[in-house]
């Protein structure tokens, strides 16, 4: 699996555990954030793998200490995607980008 689907991955199994998810009067958060991070993960099977983001995510750690691993991210970019509601799927992706290289300056 190449480092994309392994992200694109995540965000789809993320997305499905939101829509798994049932609380009461969450007034539709769940249901948004789910179509959120499926359309994320959409999205980041779109990009190549020579992209911005894939440095800053093996730099970082994110697929193992060599690179090669799937994408097994951090407690920050867990609680970032776990929180995300909406938005457009290059926005969580920049917002992941960014707490990463913050984290790493």
């Amino acid at each position: 699996m190449s480092r994309i689907e392994s992200l694109a991955e995540y965000l789809r199994a993320e997305g499905r555990r939101k829509l798994d998810r049932v609380e009461v009067r969450d007034g539709g958060r769940n249901a948004r954030s789910a179509l959120a991070l499926l359309d994320a993960a959409a999205y980041t099977q779109s990009l190549d793998d020579d992209d911005p983001l894939l440095a800053v995510l093996v730099e970082a750690g994110c697929y193992g200490s060599h690179g090669f691993d799937d994408f097994q991210p951090d407690g920050r970019i867990t609680g970032l995607v776990r929180s995300w509601e909406s938005g457009e799927p290059w926005q969580l992706l920049l917002a992941i980008r960014s707490a990463l290289q913050g984290s790493l300056a």
